[in-house]
């Protein structure tokens, strides 16, 4: 699983104090309900009818043993004993005080976790089919490709306010476990008839009120032009996606009002503009970020036990997680 460098920790711990001065500042009656919304929803909180609700990002779907504790903590000190996985690989708390979520964050950012652009207008965490990196059908770990895609987003000051939420799927299975089909974005890893690395886009799924399946506008996309055609799309859906209504601003009712065709044409106009710019993505990016998800050393004995038969008879309930998860 990824593991912060010092860029990583230093960018949360910084966004959790700059959190902090904001609620404090709010809740001095410094900050108005209009001024503080766009701040707390960069950082994953609703404020609902009955409590706050904090959406905590799990980055492609991979959780330690630490950060899977430190969750439960979390859930048993600031909520009521529980929180919520959702289908976008993150974690949600319906009951935290607003007081307390500086600390939350704190204690998630101890652990390489937070809740950066869980909620907003902006793009969301990329997510991964939860098999990447052992899956038997998988040509490539999409996971690095997320974390690229990721430390790009992150922050970016041309996306902060898109017209709606902006969700990116990355797959590299022959099985599209991560529901590519129904992101605003979604990406299938794939190879040329040369051998070479890129990707299979689609673009305007989603599901809710108008559940639509996403229209490929490339077959095959260079690995180095992944975010330069990215950003294309987006400042495309930047420009004339609707803010008139929020039922109308997700990027699939614009690609159905255009047609998928058009709205190919005005990407690829747009990304002739960025193609040779300082966003293409050279191999060795793609090998730094890979190096993030080594995988771990296993036990080669451990596959030989001759106790696990035992093990799984005599306690019922590992019986029935092993049948559940291995």
């Amino acid at each position: 699983m990824y593991q912060y460098d010092h860029y990583d920790q230093t960018l949360v711990d910084e966004r959790v104090a700059q959190y902090r001065g904001q609620v404090q500042r709010y809740l001095a009656g410094e900050l108005s309900d209009d001024e503080f919304r766009p701040l707390r929803l960069m950082n994953g909180l609703y404020l609902q009818r009955h409590a706050p609700m904090l959406r905590v990002a799990i980055p492609y779907g991979l959780l330690s043993a630490r950060q899977l504790r430190t969750l439960a903590h979390i859930a048993r000190r600031y909520d009521q004993g529980y929180g919520h996985f959702t289908t976008r690989q993150n974690i949600q708390y319906n009951w935290p005080k607003l007081e307390d979520t500086p600390d939350i964050l704190a204690e998630l950012a101890a652990v390489q976790m937070h809740a950066i652009q869980t909620s907003g207008n902006c793009i969301r965490n990329v997510t991964a089919d939860h098999l990447s990196g052992v899956a038997p059908d998988e040509l490539e770990d999409p996971r690095l490709y997320c974390e690229i895609i990721r430390q790009w987003s992150t922050f970016h000051p041309e996306f902060s306010y898109l017209p709606r939420k902006f969700k990116i799927a990355v797959t590299g299975a022959a099985h599209d476990r991560a529901a590519a089909q129904v992101h605003d974005i979604g990406l299938n890893l794939r190879r040329n008839e040369h051998g070479d690395i890129g990707f299979r886009v689609l673009v305007g799924g989603g599901l809710g009120r108008t559940p639509l399946i996403g229209q490929v506008i490339r077959e095959f996309l260079p690995q180095r032009d992944l975010l330069t055609y990215l950003e294309a799309i987006l400042r495309v859906y930047n420009l004339h996606g609707r803010r008139d209504n929020i039922y109308k601003a997700r990027i699939k009712i614009l690609v159905k009002a255009l047609g998928a065709a058009a709205f190919r044409d005005q990407v690829e106009a747009e990304w002739m503009q960025l193609q040779h710019s300082g966003l293409a993505l050279d191999q060795s990016e793609v090998e730094r970020v890979r190096r993030y998800f080594a995988p771990p050393t296993y036990d080669a004995a451990a596959a030989a036990d001759a106790t696990f038969p035992q093990q799984l008879a005599a306690d019922p309930a590992f019986a029935v997680w092993v049948k559940r998860n291995i």
